[in-house]
């Protein structure tokens, strides 16, 4: 594929402009048809050719493997959505009274809430306020944090709220050499930036389908690492996450060797087809190529927005900390106010701790975030008039 195709990728609608990605993707055409091509195919065949359902299985798994350069794709669980890997890696580890996790507090729930869950097993929840006024930087505020009853370090690579970009490597080898492990919510990350879960020697990986990989909601991915596979405990139980998953007649089992141990059911195999498409549109691309055009397109959102009078872009854009996701906010009109108008007028949106949140992706053409700021600035002048 090259560069100038990329305008084929999807087929938003000419009205619509879509800058919400960090929320929920469009899906690309090829992953739309070939959703359509699986109901046909269920419609007409039923499950005649599931054999080659769980070839797709397989490699979407594979797939994933090369996206986040894992070691194996034995490392890969596919899940429901991050929520749920969270809570394995919560509720699989044991716990002794006294022990802590480390989080910023400007984490997205789903990176707040199961931590805070285990206050009833007597674990400490340090919450770090990654922008409070100091000469740190947030990966060091957070390494302040750990002490020696430190158990794990779990960190978005990406805030969802200003889409500043976390240094994983140096939280990383920080972790590593302090024996505490790692969990990366990758979510913001994977599909629009490029990601090496043996670089930053993550112990845990997990990421949704639904934003920058571009598929449907209830599919996502955990990478678990290998030395840690036999220590989190299985919370669900079923036929799927046993060694022997087609051996139905078996009155004993094991849990399954590699991560599929944390797939207790039956697969999602609509979401399978459609997210393994999206991945392969993606590794087709090259993800440094997509990186390189998201943030290109952020940049640009950035200037344009530094035309209208009294909006203030409140994401750090230096070259280190940049990503999909530019947030910005209205001197004397409120970020509600002009997240409704926007949103009215087919600006698609988010609003995101009291800010207004652009979030475009690699395809998104500048017509598209002009026609974005052009309605800006008339929700802007026509809120003043009123």
């Amino acid at each position: 594929m090259q560069a100038t195709d990329i305008s084929l990728d999807f087929s938003i609608k000419s009205h619509i402009f879509y800058l919400n990605h960090a929320a929920v993707s469009p899906w690309p055409t090829v992953t739309a048809h070939e959703v359509q091509k699986f109901a046909n195919e269920n419609a007409q065949l039923g499950a005649t050719h599931y054999i080659q359902w769980l070839k797709i299985e397989q490699e979407l798994r594979e797939n994933i493997t090369q996206l986040i350069n894992a070691p194996s794709c034995d490392d890969i669980a596919l899940v429901k959505n991050t929520s749920e890997a969270l809570s394995f890696v919560a509720y699989g580890l044991s716990w002794e009274a006294g022990d802590n996790v480390v989080i910023a507090q400007q984490e997205f729930p789903s990176n707040r809430i199961v931590w805070q869950s285990l206050k009833a097993q007597g674990v400490e929840i340090k919450l770090i306020d990654l922008y409070e006024s100091s000469q740190k930087s947030p990966e060091d505020k957070l390494i302040a944090a750990i002490d020696s009853k430190t158990r794990l370090l779990s960190v978005s690579s990406v805030q969802y709220a200003d889409g500043l970009k976390m240094d994983l490597k140096t939280l990383g080898d920080y972790c590593h050499n302090a024996s505490v492990l790692f969990c990366v919510d990758a979510i913001q990350s994977i599909g629009a930036i490029n990601f090496d879960v043996q670089s930053i020697q993550a112990d845990f990986v997990m990421a949704d389908g639904h934003k920058w990989l571009m598929s449907p909601e209830g599919l996502g991915f955990f990478y678990c690492h290998k030395r840690l596979r036999s220590q989190i405990k299985p919370s669900q139980y079923g036929w799927h996450m046993v060694e022997n998953q087609f051996d139905f007649d078996s009155s004993t089992w094991s849990e399954a060797k590699t991560a599929r141990k944390f797939e207790c059911g039956s697969p999602n195999m609509l979401g399978i087809h459609a997210l393994n498409t999206s991945i392969k549109l993606i590794l087709s691309r090259k993800i440094e190529f997509i990186e390189h055009l998201l943030v290109k397109n952020s940049r640009y959102i950035v200037k344009k927005l530094k035309t209208v009078p009294q909006i203030t872009v409140q994401s750090d854009t230096t070259d280190t900390r940049i990503s999909g996701i530019v947030a910005f906010r209205h001197h004397s009109i409120s970020s509600e106010t002009l997240y409704n108008e926007l949103m009215a007028q087919n600006v698609i949106c988010a609003m995101r701790h009291g800010n207004v949140r652009f979030s475009p992706h690699y395809y998104t053409s500048t017509e598209v975030i002009d026609g974005a700021i052009e309605i800006l600035n008339k929700v802007i002048k026509t809120t003043i008039q009123l």
